[in-house]
């Protein structure tokens, strides 16, 4: 149970969904409008999925490794590493985990014929070290990285899918709206998981500013004030709907106001509801419930894609899940 919090299970079951989310709910449903097959098989899908699920958990393992002393202040009760696991046991549980998720994404790479790929692998595993050693407690940047990895591992789903397309159709797949389609749509939930990443983490920074303080960093709520930092993640908050909701108004092509209520009802009311948790948060048991509800908000706007290959399936007459299609 100590090995399993400590790579945050239930975080890497979150990733594979979302991954497995894009490909399938996402990127087949818009290679069936234009009669296309995905190329990406099941087991290459799953390849990549391990491979990213392995190198996360040993950035989970590596940022608990330096977090020692400020998790012994900030919550002692919850402290695994130098309780129920060494720090030499947590040293070897990365080295293994971030070589096993390098090694598995090289495979998916090489299978892909992506040097795009190959790099992000190459390149992802050292940005976790120095976030880890060092960009987390600095001011914004450790925000940032940590926002831009969720982004990237949503991107690469697509990255990985285009790859397999260019390998069976060549530059020929280029000529086709399936690029630009694939990489809005994608790029648009990866948008999104940036936005709410990176209003997450400063949440979180909010919450640990009394051990992070005693340790001298340089994060938001140090350098700020909580006050500040507050106006400042509100606005991140509005940001996030404004842009969904442009989105939705210009680019979307469905008709009928399904989006527009998920948004309301889906996005936007958790949004009041954060920015009310936030306003009114005095304790750390206050700024962990807006960072649970952050990531309940996140859950949310990843399951939009169910409500987007419905209205796929309704607009294009194509089959939802191979069973049934909506009039």
């Amino acid at each position: 149970m100590a090995f399993f919090k400590l790579i945050r299970l239930h975080n890497l079951i979150f990733i594979a969904f979302i991954q497995y989310v894009m490909q399938k709910i996402i990127l087949l449903p818009l290679l069936q409008i234009y009669g296309f097959e995905s190329g990406l098989s099941t087991s290459m899908l799953n390849l990549l999925i391990v491979a990213t699920m392995l190198i996360a958990a040993g950035g989970y393992v590596l940022n608990d490794y330096f977090d020692v002393k400020i998790d012994r202040l900030n919550q002692p009760d919850k402290l695994i590493i130098g309780n129920q696991i060494s720090r030499n046991t947590a040293m070897l549980m990365h080295l293994f985990l971030t070589a096993a998720g390098i090694i598995s994404g090289l495979f998916a790479a090489y299978f892909a014929r992506s040097v795009s790929l190959a790099l992000i692998f190459i390149v992802v595993p050292g940005l976790l070290w120095f976030y880890s050693a060092s960009y987390k407690r600095q001011f914004l940047i450790g925000n940032l990285v940590v926002a831009f990895n969720a982004a990237l591992s949503i991107l690469i789903v697509a990255i990985d899918q285009l790859a397999f397309l260019q390998k069976e159709f060549g530059k020929l797949i280029f000529e086709t709206p399936i690029p630009t389609e694939m990489y809005a749509w994608i790029g648009s939930f990866a948008l999104f998981a940036f936005l709410t990443t990176w209003i997450r983490e400063i949440i979180k920074d909010m919450e640990d500013e009394p051990g992070d303080r005693e340790m001298e960093c340089r994060t938001m709520p140090i350098k700020w004030g909580r006050q500040n930092t507050t106006w400042f993640t509100i606005s991140l908050i509005a940001l996030t709907n404004f842009a969904l909701y442009t989105l939705s108004t210009l680019y979307l092509p469905f008709e009928g106001t399904l989006t527009v209520r998920y948004l309301i009802f889906g996005i936007s009311l958790p949004s009041l509801i954060l920015i009310y948790l936030l306003w009114n948060a005095k304790t750390q048991a206050n700024y962990h419930q807006a960072s649970t509800l952050t990531k309940i908000i996140m859950l949310i706007g990843v399951l939009y894609a169910f409500i987007f290959y419905f209205l796929q399936a309704k607009s294009h007459g194509i089959t939802m899940f191979g069973i049934f299609t909506v009039k």
